[in-house]
């Protein structure tokens, strides 16, 4: 059954214009807490062979450490994340002899100019990529240049990136303040990977755009050509979706808590490609299309 999906697209913008405008206003009002990859400090993964301690009796016992503000975040009902300022071996020796009846699981330091560069690069790693998209869409689209331009592709292509982009930060956000849910590199990577899955997404539907513009006859318009390609890609993009998400459920409830945040970042990314690619990206050409077309309209 062929679906009229660009008929609705005011539908799918309105949606997605909520979710972006709800996501800047959690990272407006919560921001977003950097870890130890990005700030520098130390952390400590202890589990307990009985229950845990409350976190005011842990204080009290490493108060002469002079360790600052400790974060403490619980993991599952005996394990115990404990994050503070950069420590030296010494002092780690001394918290765990403090700690009682505990095994270490993990201990990751990192100075603040290691953390620091840490930073700068993911800045420019996330940039260059976004650059790097764009030009590869204008590039793989440059012999179609009518009704759209090869480099409004890419621009749609972009907006619909930081549609994904946005809303995984703006949960991450809320997270942050109400489970006190840091942002590390591997969070990063995550939504680098993301990054690379919705403009993978796009452009297959962009693809078959192009490969029905160039063989359209003559009288079809632009809105129904784009309309006749959302049906040609989208069982494959919802197929694709689908498979991946439950891997990664499977990841999440199953993988560790390690994992569990590296593996909702790429559900939520995920999900957010699969609907930009077909609801957002390719409505937007159309949109952008008929805009100019009553602008010369209204000049003639």
């Amino acid at each position: 059954m062929k679906i009229t999906f660009l008929k609705y697209r005011k539908i799918y913008y309105g949606f997605s214009l909520f979710l972006v405008l709800g996501s800047l206003a959690a990272l407006i009002l919560f921001g977003l807490k950097l870890g130890i990859d990005f700030t520098g400090g130390s952390i400590i993964e202890v589990e307990f062979s009985e229950d845990v301690p409350e976190h005011a009796l842990i204080e009290k016992d490493l108060a002469d450490l002079n360790l600052g503000q400790i974060t403490f975040q619980s993991l599952g009902e005996k394990g115990l994340l404990l994050r503070l300022r950069h420590i030296d071996e010494e002092t780690h020796q001394n918290i765990l002899s403090r700690l009682k009846d505990v095994r270490e699981q993990r201990f990751e330091t990192v100075g603040p100019l290691v953390g620091e560069e840490l930073k700068q690069k993911m800045e420019i790693a996330i940039i260059l990529s976004l650059l790097g998209i764009i030009a590869y869409i204008a590039f793989a689209f440059r012999k179609i240049s009518y009704p759209a331009k090869s480099w409004q592709y890419g621009i749609t292509a972009l907006i619909a990136l930081f549609h994904d982009l946005l809303i995984p930060l703006g949960i991450f956000s809320l997270l942050r303040r109400f489970a006190n849910v840091e942002m590390t590199i591997p969070l990063v990577t995550a939504l680098l990977t993301v990054l690379g899955y919705s403009v993978s997404d796009t452009v297959v539907v962009f693809d078959r755009i192009r490969e029905n513009l160039l063989k359209s006859e003559r009288g079809a318009s632009f809105e129904e050509i784009v309309d006749n390609s959302f049906n040609q890609t989208l069982g494959r993009s919802l197929t694709t979706g689908l498979s991946v998400s439950l891997t990664l459920l499977a990841i999440y409830f199953f993988g560790g808590e390690s994992l569990k945040y590296f593996s909702l970042v790429l559900i939520i990314g995920i999900a957010c490609g699969t609907y930009s690619s077909i609801f957002i990206a390719s409505p937007l050409i159309v949109s952008w299309v008929e805009w100019k077309n009553q602008r010369l309209t209204k000049k003639n």
